[in-house]
């Protein structure tokens, strides 16, 4: 199960980090506020996502996240339903999941999953598709509120809200296929079969643009289910301690906290609105 683990881990996880920005123009806009000037304000993500179909990456991510569940099942490392903290990680998506779909429409025909997984690796994950893994280290070592754990759980369904996995496939296609095989490709348009979704998956990385990019929306979508955004705050100080010693898996390369407080801070204003409108109305 360690090595099932550690390969999930590595691109998916709260730390993933580690590529260059993919970007190669505007395309489709995913993010779309009710308002056009409410909360934090994203750009639009990669035009290269389009070229990987979404619902091919979405099966390989179920099939994945089947295989990890039936490995911790195997070694009574997935927690039962009844379980408190997974009980809570359920109450908390609950009130998260049900406004993806203003960031990504394909988020309203999810079959959105939580679980929790007993390894003192601390981690979290969301894969394309909404299927969303806690471990309990991440839980345990970091003592987190109700509030920071919406910070790790929002900043994890943004990745896959903004299709991050998708863009880094196509990029990783693009790198393989080379400039004249693409034309062809794209002539004949076969240009989709073309990129392999199976087992480079797990072995892909998000990029530091990526993990700011997945902060800013996990925090807007954070505060409209009415929780705290100045938890992201706490959290990246906790997250910061914790890396003084030996530090956890999700920090080895990832950008650093004290960046991170700051970009937080700086959106505050635009993101308290929205928090204080949902708390007022629970």
């Amino acid at each position: 199960m360690r090595n099932v683990l550690s390969r999930l881990f590595r691109r998916y996880s709260l730390a993933s980090a580690g590529v260059l920005l993919l970007s190669c123009g505007s395309g489709t806009e995913v993010i779309s506020h009710v308002q056009a000037n409410d909360g934090i304000q994203i750009g639009k993500p990669s035009k290269l996502r389009q070229l990987v179909p979404a619902e091919s990456l979405e099966r390989q991510a179920s099939t994945e996240y089947a295989k990890l569940k039936q490995e911790a099942a195997s070694k009574r490392a997935l927690a039962p339903d009844n379980h408190p903290q997974l009980l809570r990680l359920r109450a908390i998506a609950a009130r998260m999941t049900p406004l993806a779909a203003q960031y990504n429409p394909r988020a309203a025909q999810w079959q959105w999953e939580i679980n929790l997984i007993g390894s003192k690796q601390a981690n979290a994950f969301c894969m394309p598709g909404g299927k969303i893994a806690f471990f309990s280290g991440l839980l345990d070592e970091l003592q987190l509120s109700d509030d920071e754990v919406a910070m790790v759980m929002g900043h994890e369904i943004a990745h896959a809200l903004r299709e991050h996995a998708r863009a880094q496939t196509a990029k990783s296609g693009l790198t393989s296929l080379g400039a004249d095989l693409l034309g062809q490709l794209i002539g004949q348009g076969k240009f989709a079969g073309a990129f392999r979704v199976g087992g480079d998956l797990l072995n892909l990385r998000f990029s530091r643009d990526d993990e700011s990019d997945a902060d800013l929306v996990g925090l807007d979508l954070a505060a409209r289910a009415g929780f705290d955004p100045r938890a992201g705050i706490t959290l990246w100080q906790k997250m910061d301690a914790a890396s003084r010693g030996a530090p956890p898996q999700w920090l080895s390369t990832h950008p650093s906290g004290p960046n991170r407080i700051r970009e937080i801070e700086q959106h505050l204003p635009q993101v308290m609105p929205l928090y204080e409108r949902a708390a007022s109305r629970r």
